[in-house]
């Protein structure tokens, strides 16, 4: 097999640049707080490095964990909270299932019938997700109209149920506390390009950590650094 030329050409071994972003993706800390932590372990590195291992390897390590994660469950729950880029805020479309397990999600510029209709054929194109018999929602009208037109063009089940059920939604908003913890130190993104990057990243880890791997446990960190590492 030919070798993964992923870190070719980079002044630092792989086992470092992962070690970052990992730690980048998974606690709530700025590039700055982890420059000076990576001087705590002798190694002098700028944070504006650390920005563009982000920007390279989170959108990485989200497509490669895509094969390695247990399915989901056919109840979706399905919201979207507020993400500042350049200022402006944007959508980010989140779904779990029933357990909290993450199925998918979007960055969106609009709140609308069209924003739900990408978010929901994302969703539906994963390998870990199945054609849901039930979705959860809140009282966004875009979301009806979604699902009706979907269902009219034969790529959703035609017996899917839609649920406009505050309540019931609630272990998605909780989710979305995770996303937002993590976003804080940044004070938001300066692009929609890095805001995309960034937030794949976020979900990613979020995965790997809630034990949506198989084989990795969700609180075993040596076997979700070995498992990273293998991705590459």
């Amino acid at each position: 097999m030919r070798p993964d030329q992923s870190f070719k050409g980079r002044q630092f071994t792989a086992e470092v640049i992962l070690w970052a972003v990992r730690w980048y993706l998974m606690f709530p800390v700025s590039y700055r707080d982890l420059e000076l932590m990576l001087a705590d372990r002798s190694v002098e590195i700028a944070h504006t490095t650390i920005f563009r291992w982000v920007q390279t390897y989170a959108r990485e390590i989200e497509k490669r964990i895509r094969p390695h994660l247990r399915s989901s469950n056919g109840s979706w729950r399905v919201d979207e909270t507020y993400v500042r880029v350049k200022g402006r805020w944007s959508y980010l479309y989140r779904a779990v299932d029933s357990r909290g397990q993450t199925i998918d999600f979007l960055l969106s510029a609009e709140r609308d019938v069209e924003a739900a209709k990408c978010f929901f054929r994302k969703a539906l194109g994963q390998p870990h997700t199945v054609n849901p018999r039930t979705i959860t929602v809140d009282k966004n009208p875009a979301y009806p109209c979604a699902v009706e037109q979907m269902k009219e063009d034969g790529e959703l089940w035609r017996r899917s149920r839609l649920r406009q059920c505050k309540y019931l939604n609630n272990i998605v908003e909780q989710d979305h506390r995770r996303v937002k913890r993590l976003v804080r130190p940044g004070l938001g993104f300066g692009s929609f390009h890095t805001a995309r990057r960034t937030l794949a990243g976020y979900e990613a880890m979020a995965m790997i950590r809630k034990g949506q791997v198989r084989k990795v446990g969700g609180r075993d960190m040596r076997a979700q650094a070995t498992f990273i590492a293998e991705l590459f």
